[in-house]
C-alpha cells in the first residue's frame, strides 16, 4: 500500500489532505496551551484561596489556631497548597513536552511538506513540457506529411500535362523530393522525441512521482504517530502527579481525622479559666431596721461610732457576672504588665510560664551559637591560618551579656510564677469569695461581690444582725449631696490581698498585706479609691483588697 502506486494521479488531493493534517496538529497544539493556561490559572486561584485563608500573625486567629479543629483547617490549606503546586507542574509539563516540542515538530512538518510538494511540481512542469514538446513535433510531422503529399500531386499533375514544359515538370519534381525529404526529418525527430518522451513519462509516474508521495506518506504517518504519542504523553503527565494528589487528600483526611472535640473544650477551659471560684449566695441586707429604733435607741456616744472592721458594711451588693464592662476601667487599665497583674490568676499563670518558656528558649539558642563560636576559636587558635580568634572574642562576650541579661529576665518572670503558683493553693478557703474584675482581651469584666468587702480579716462573713450596732440617722445626712471634698475624707480601711503594681496614670501600687485608707468606694467599674498616709492615693482593683467600710461615714451609705 503506498500513495506513490495508488495515488499517482491524486497529487492536489494529496497537497489538501496533508494541509488539513497540519492544521489538525495545530488545533491539538492550541488545545493543549489552553488547558496549560487552565491549569496555571486554576493552580493561582487555589495558592491565593489559600492564603486568603491563612492564619495571620500576631493577630487573634494565631491564638485561635491551638485548636484541633483550626490545626486540621490549616493542614486542608497547606495541602491545598501542595495541590495547586500539582497543577503547575501539569501546566509546564505540557507547555515543555507537548506544545513546544509539537510547535517545533510542526514548523518542521511545513518545511518538509513544501520541500516535497515543490519537487512534485517541478516534476510535472518537465513532463508537461515533454508533452509540449512532443506535440510540436507531432504536429510538424503532420505538417511536412501533408505538404510533401501536396507536392508530390501536384508533380503527378505536371507530368501529366503534355502543355507543360518540361522544366516546369522538373521544378515540381524537385520541389516533391524536397518535401518527402522534409517530411522524413520531421519523422526522424517526431520519433525521437516521442521515445524521449515515452522514457521521461515512465520515470515521472514510476520513479519521480512514487518516491515524492512516499515521502509525503512517510511523513503524514510520522506526523499521526507522533500526535498519538503527545496525547499519550498528555495522559501520563496528568497520571504522574495523581499519586501526589492523592497524597494531598489523604493529608486532608488524616487532619480532619485528627481533630479532637474533647481537646478543644479542654483548651477553651485552659485559655478562659480565672482561678477563682463562683461567687456564693446574696445575703438578705435588712433596711427596715432604723424604722425599728426607739428614740432612746438612736442615741450613740461618742466611742460607739469608731470604726470596727470586724463589722461589714451595707454596701449595695455586685452580682458580677451580670454586670456589663464599664469603659472607665478600660481607660484605667492602659497597657498590659509586665507581671501580668491585670490578668486571673490562673491566666497569669499561664502567661508568666509561656514567657518563661520563650526566655529559656532564647537562652538557649545564644548557648548553642556561644558553644559554635567557642568551637570554632578552638580550631582558629589550632589553625591560625584558617581565621584570627580574636575577631570571635567580642562576639563571645556580647553572647554571655546577652544570656546573662536573659538569665535575669527568667530569674525574675519566675518569681512572679512562683508568687502566683504559691497563691493559688492558698485560695482553697471557700468562704474567701474572690470575683475580682478583670479587663482582658477574650474575658468580660467582672465586678467584685460585695461579700467580699465586707468580709472579716480572718475571711469570714457574718450577717447578724444583733451585732450591730445602733447607729444615729439624721434626715439631713440622706439629703446629702455626696459632693467629694478636698481631700476627700477616709470612709473605710482595706488591706491587699494581692499585690499590685500600679504602672499606669491614676493607680497606685500595693504590696500584699498593706493596710490602707478607702476614700471612694467601688462605683460599679470594679475599681476603689484608696490612700496611703494622707500623701499618696490612686485606684486598686477592687478585688485585690478586702473592704473594710465605717459604718458612720457618708460614704458606706453610697449605695441604698
Amino acid at each position: 500500500m503506498s500513495w506513490g502506486t495508488e495515488l499517482w494521479d491524486q497529487f492536489d488531493n494529496l497537497e489538501k489532505h496533508t494541509q488539513w493534517g497540519i492544521e489538525v496538529l495545530e488545533k491539538y497544539i492550541k488545545f493543549v496551551k489552553e488547558r496549560t493556561e487552565i491549569e496555571i490559572n486554576y493552580a493561582k486561584q487555589l495558592r491565593n484561596l489559600s492564603k486568603k485563608y491563612q492564619t495571620k500573625k500576631n493577630s487573634k486567629e494565631e491564638e485561635e489556631s491551638k485548636y484541633t479543629s483550626c490545626k486540621a483547617f490549616q493542614a486542608t490549606l497547606n495541602e491545598m497548597n501542595d495541590y495547586a503546586g500539582q497543577h503547575e507542574v501539569i501546566s509546564e509539563n505540557m507547555a515543555s513536552q507537548i506544545t513546544a516540542e509539537l510547535t517545533r515538530f510542526v514548523q518542521e512538518v511545513k518545511q518538509e511538506r513544501k520541500q516535497h510538494f515543490h519537487e512534485g511540481r517541478k516534476a510535472q512542469q518537465h513532463i508537461e513540457t515533454c508533452w509540449k514538446q512532443l506535440e510540436a513535433s507531432k504536429r510538424r510531422f503532420e505538417r511536412d506529411c501533408k505538404e510533401a503529399e501536396r507536392a508530390q500531386q501536384y508533380f503527378e499533375k505536371m507530368d501529366a500535362d503534355i502543355n507543360v514544359t518540361k522544366a516546369d515538370v522538373e521544378k515540381a519534381r524537385q520541389q516533391a523530393q524536397i518535401r518527402h525529404q522534409m517530411a522524413d526529418d520531421s519523422k526522424g525527430d517526431y520519433s525521437s522525441v516521442l521515445q524521449k518522451f515515452n522514457r521521461e513519462q515512465h520515470e515521472h509516474y514510476f520513479t519521480h512521482i512514487p518516491g515524492i508521495f512516499q515521502k509525503l506518506q512517510d511523513m503524514e504517518e510520522k506526523k499521526i504517530g507522533r500526535m498519538g504519542e503527545s496525547l499519550k504523553t498528555y495522559a501520563d503527565i496528568d497520571r504522574q502527579v495523581v499519586p501526589i494528589i492523592g497524597k494531598c487528600l489523604d493529608g486532608i483526611t488524616k487532619s480532619a481525622e485528627s481533630i479532637s472535640e474533647k481537646q478543644d473544650s479542654q483548651m477553651v477551659i485552659e485559655s478562659f479559666k480565672s482561678g477563682f471560684e463562683p461567687p456564693g449566695d446574696i445575703d438578705f441586707e435588712d433596711f427596715t431596721q432604723s424604722m425599728k429604733r426607739t428614740v432612746s435607741d438612736t442615741s450613740l456616744t461618742k466611742a460607739d461610732c469608731k470604726s470596727d472592721p470586724k463589722v461589714p458594711s451595707k454596701s449595695r451588693n455586685k452580682l458580677w457576672p451580670f454586670i456589663k464592662k464599664n469603659k472607665c476601667f478600660g481607660s484605667r487599665q492602659g497597657s498590659t504588665p509586665e507581671d501580668f497583674s491585670n490578668l486571673p490568676p490562673e491566666q497569669r499563670r499561664k502567661k508568666l510560664q509561656q514567657k518563661v518558656d520563650e526566655l529559656n528558649k532564647d537562652i538557649q539558642k545564644e548557648i548553642d551559637q556561644r558553644d559554635a563560636l567557642t568551637k570554632m576559636r578552638d580550631v582558629y587558635m589550632k589553625n591560625p591560618q584558617m581565621g584570627d580568634p580574636a575577631s570571635v572574642g567580642q562576639k563571645l562576650v556580647e553572647i554571655g551579656n546577652n544570656i546573662e541579661k536573659l538569665r535575669v529576665e527568667v530569674h525574675k518572670f519566675e518569681g512572679w510564677l512562683a508568687e502566683v503558683e504559691g497563691r493559688l493553693p492558698a485560695r482553697n478557703d471557700s468562704s474567701r469569695r474572690q470575683s475580682g474584675l478583670y479587663d482582658t482581651q477574650n474575658t468580660q469584666t467582672v465586678n467584685n461581690c460585695a461579700q467580699d468587702r465586707e468580709s472579716s480579716p480572718d475571711g469570714s462573713y457574718t450577717e447578724d444582725n444583733s451585732q450591730e450596732p445602733e447607729v444615729k440617722v439624721t434626715p439631713t445626712e440622706f439629703d446629702d449631696d455626696f459632693d467629694d471634698e478636698e481631700p476627700l475624707p477616709t470612709i473605710g480601711t482595706c488591706k491587699a490581698i494581692y499585690p499590685f503594681d500600679g504602672e499606669n496614670e491614676g493607680t497606685i501600687s500595693v504590696t500584699e498585706g498593706e493596710i490602707l485608707s478607702v476614700i471612694e468606694e467601688d462605683k460599679g467599674d470594679g475599681w476603689t479609691r484608696i490612700r496611703r498616709k494622707e500623701e499618696e492615693e490612686g485606684y486598686v482593683p477592687t478585688s485585690y483588697i478586702e473592704v473594710y467600710l465605717d459604718r458612720n461615714t457618708k460614704g458606706a451609705m453610697t449605695y441604698i
